[in-house]
């Protein structure tokens, strides 16, 4: 069995962005030449996540309201962790989106239903952020 890793960095120009990151996990898979396994795709950070789903605008804003809705971002003095960062809006909302994400490899590509995509969601952005790309396989 062979192992690959590599790290994707991002570097976001707003608070909160969702970015499609299935090309980038589709090259290293081509980069690692293993065909059939796994691949770990997860966060290396705790205000950050990474899902699957539709890359479809509306259901990218749904999204937004949606987990507004559940942890506002502000009043920032509404959470005890905000004492020394303004940021625990978006831990919460990491613990909703999810960590990571595993997806079957078959034939050298990535085994996705029709319309998934692999995202990164950043909830407190505007600084450089990693994600982890571990493919394990034959």
């Amino acid at each position: 069995m062979k192992s690959y890793r590599k790290e994707l960095w991002f570097n976001t120009t707003q608070r909160r962005e969702y970015i499609n990151i299935t090309p980038q996990v589709q090259a290293a898979l081509l980069e690692s030449g293993i065909s059939e396994g796994l691949v770990l795709v997860n966060s290396m950070h705790i205000t950050a996540s990474v899902f699957i789903n539709d890359d479809e605008s509306g259901l990218h804003a749904d999204f937004e309201k949606w987990l507004e809705k559940l942890a506002p971002e502000k009043p920032y003095n509404q959470y005890r962790h905000n004492g020394f960062e303004d940021n625990a809006d978006a831990h919460l909302k990491r613990q909703v989106m999810g960590r990571e994400v595993v997806v079957a490899i078959t034939e050298g590509k990535l085994d996705l239903g029709p319309w998934e995509q692999i995202f990164y969601g950043e909830f407190d952005g505007k600084r450089r952020k990693r994600v982890l790309v571990k493919i394990i396989g034959e």
